[in-house]
């Protein structure tokens, strides 16, 4: 990229006369510097490191010393809001058309085998950058905005609405399905028939879209998902026990899901733990707590088939819980 081009699309400030007017790459470790780079600097303390590796410019947002007079020194308002404008940039460039998604569709969509013109995204601003700047042309990206900020897109796109159940499912658990979708048998996927809806709307947009793809052995999304315990919360192999702790991280995902255990597990003990600030109507087995100590107190006091545990993930089994540390829930 011209140096020219950066300062237009950035409005950013140079504060020198540089020997130097183009860059190869854009780079944020500054032990990945190459000659002819430019690093942005996340890290002050690297910058030194990345002039000595041959970095071309460096683009900061605090005064820095200009230990080289020779390469770009670019001041922005914001490292994060320059990358923004350079992803927008070459979005409209390459043509990239972006679709929004719901959470669970997205990350099922990553489990899915595509063509290259076809890209799922989410992660932090530089993780997207290092994904989209070397993107195809007219590539469909597919992202969701609880979890990629949308403002790297010109121009967003709504799923199209999915027809009335093309799956068809032959046998179920509350974990496992078994499926045909297009004359095609899958067989004891690890996915649970709450997610199915959400699987028949990606398909049927990557039929519409015209993307080629391939089912491939489901694994876990991080949603319902479920961890197979014995009375002591100690983790056993799957369908080897009958305690089942079920956690969802997305509280608004909560009300569908103690639906769905009701109607296929009416047979079974079922125990759901929400959030103290939760508008869950109140039950004998619906318990609340403030902190990770109370969800592991409320687990060994109560006996249960299933319990739904809402606001967290299944790494609560793996700390210490020594401190009563308050949750911080972010909806």
């Amino acid at each position: 990229m011209r140096l020219e081009n950066f300062l237009a699309l950035t409005q950013a400030a140079l504060l020198n006369e540089p020997c130097i007017y183009s860059f190869e790459n854009i780079v944020f470790e500054a032990s990945k510097v190459k000659r002819g780079d430019l690093f942005f600097a996340f890290e002050y303390d690297d910058i030194p490191l990345a002039v000595q590796n041959g970095a071309y410019g460096v683009v900061f947002e605090k005064t820095t010393d200009i230990i080289d007079p020779e390469i770009a020194w670019i001041r922005v308002d914001s490292l994060d809001a320059a990358l923004k404008k350079l992803l927008r940039f070459k979005m409209i460039e390459k043509e990239v058309v972006a679709y929004e998604c719901n959470e669970i569709v997205l990350k099922l969509s990553m489990q899915v085998i595509t063509e290259t013109n076809f890209l799922p995204i989410k992660g932090d601003l530089r993780s997207l950058f290092k994904s989209l700047w070397d993107i195809q042309s007219r590539c469909i990206v597919l992202f969701c905005p609880a979890l990629t900020d949308s403002a790297i897109f010109t121009t967003v796109k709504t799923m199209p609405k999915r027809p009335f159940a093309p799956i068809e499912i032959m046998e179920q658990t509350l974990f496992e399905t078994s499926f045909i979708y297009d004359d095609i048998f899958y067989e004891r996927q690890l996915i649970s028939p709450f997610f199915i809806s959400y699987l028949e709307e990606l398909l049927y947009f990557f039929k519409t879209a015209k993307i080629n793809y391939k089912l491939k052995k489901f694994t876990p999304i991080e949603h319902f998902e479920a961890v197979f315990t014995n009375k002591k919360l100690e983790v056993k192999n799957f369908g080897t026990s009958d305690k089942v702790l079920i956690f969802e991280p997305n509280v608004s995902l909560i009300d569908s899901q103690i639906l769905f255990l009701k109607r296929h597990a009416s047979w079974a003990n079922i125990i759901f733990i929400v959030p103290s600030h939760s508008k869950e109507e109140r039950s004998e087995n619906i318990f609340t707590y403030k902190n990770e100590k109370d969800i592991i107190n409320i687990l060994k006091s109560n006996s249960f088939h299933f319990a739904l545990v809402a606001g967290v993930d299944k790494s609560i089994l793996n700390k210490p819980l020594t401190k009563q540390t308050q949750l911080i829930m972010d909806f």
